[in-house]
Order: C-alpha cells, then sequence, then structure tokens
C-alpha cells in the first residue's frame, strides 16, 4: 500500500503554486511544497488533507508555534511530525515562530 505524504518547507519569497514537486516510489508519493509563512502552511496543509496526504513533515524552519497550528489545522485527518532546530542556522539562528508567524 502505498503513502501519500508531504514535507513543508518554509522560507522567504516562496511561492506555494510553483515551488512544489511530487516524488513518486514504489512506497510513498511524496509531495514536497514551499510556503512563504504559517497562514500559508495552514491553508497548504488542509489542501493536501483533502487531496488524501496521510503524513505531513515539516521542515526545521517551524517552531513550535508553527508545528502546533498545522497540528490544529489538520485536525488528526493526517500525522504531523517535524524536522526540529530551536534556532535555525540557515535563518541567522533565529526560530521560525519569530520569522514567519504573521
Amino acid at each position: 500500500m502505498k503513502v501519500n505524504a508531504a514535507f513543508i518547507f518554509v522560507a522567504p519569497e516562496v511561492d506555494y503554486t510553483t515551488h512544489k514537486s511530487l516524488i513518486e516510489t514504489p512506497v510513498v508519493n511524496l509531495t514536497v511544497i514551499g510556503v512563504k509563512n504559517y497562514n500559508e502552511a495552514v491553508h497548504v496543509a488542509k489542501e493536501l488533507v483533502n487531496q488524501g496526504v496521510k503524513a505531513i513533515e515539516l521542515c526545521a524552519g517551524f517552531g513550535n508555534e508553527g508545528i502546533a497550528l498545522v497540528s490544529k489545522a489538520v485536525k488528526g485527518k493526517a500525522s504531523v511530525g517535524a524536522v526540529k532546530f530551536d534556532h535555525h542556522p540557515g535563518f541567522d539562528f533565529k526560530s521560525g515562530d519569530e520569522l514567519f508567524n504573521n
């Protein structure tokens, strides 16, 4: 049985309508999609769940608040996990909560 999964990353100047890709393997279909803030992440996560995604992995750019927002948005319809840095080295060692929660 194939798993429908997604990886959402957050970064400035990203457009979720174009910065996305689907990787199909024998065991998983993985959608990779970029968002520019937490509001877009919530929107995209809801869309992915409606498309049958059952597992969502969030990049290390998401802070604790961002992870909680996405988890709450999908209302248990998908499992939400996260790669985690308390302070992301790619964002001058700041948390995504500080940068993208607008």
